[in-house]
């Protein structure tokens, strides 16, 4: 399982955001330059943000992205949904039927199980999870999402 480069630039690029001090935001060349991507793939990736409720943005002089509401509310769940999707939804296999028009396997699949078992799983923890839990140290971050992980299996032994 992979995330797409407009997950993880995405979430890299509101992280980015959550942090500046600016009070006017930050440019997208600013964003492009600090993350290290293209000023067109920022740009693209920030229309998706913005048009998603997490960001605004001010044309001029004096103008930026800024986060539409505090990174505590902002749960990285819903971010993650409005950039990717979810690896597993209900017409994953209206999708995946082959050359059939339903799936060979619709009435017993086990793979289904399985892919319906790891969303769930992710979004369990994702929904716990906030901006403002990512803008701690990498240390912090991996305790506390090792902690949500844990309670999280737990529920599911």
């Amino acid at each position: 399982m992979k995330f797409s480069a407009q997950e993880e630039f995405g979430m890299r690029l509101l992280l980015r955001i959550a942090k500046s001090d600016s009070s006017h935001g930050l440019t997208i060349p600013e964003v492009s330059e600090l993350e290290g991507i293209s000023i067109a793939n920022a740009g693209k990736i920030l229309r998706i943000l913005r048009l998603a409720g997490f960001i605004e943005s001010a044309r001029g002089q004096t103008g930026g992205y800024k986060l539409t509401k505090p990174p505590k509310e902002i749960v990285v769940n819903d971010v993650m949904i409005a950039l990717g999707g979810k690896l597993y939804e209900s017409d994953f296999c209206d999708l995946h039927a082959g050359i059939e028009t339903i799936c060979t396997n619709s009435i017993d699949c086990s793979i289904r199980s399985l892919w319906k078992t790891i969303q769930r799983m992710i979004d369990d923890i994702l929904i716990q999870i906030t901006l403002q839990d990512l803008l701690g140290k990498e240390e912090d971050v991996d305790l506390l999402v090792g902690n949500y992980a844990e309670r999280i299996n737990n529920l599911y032994v």
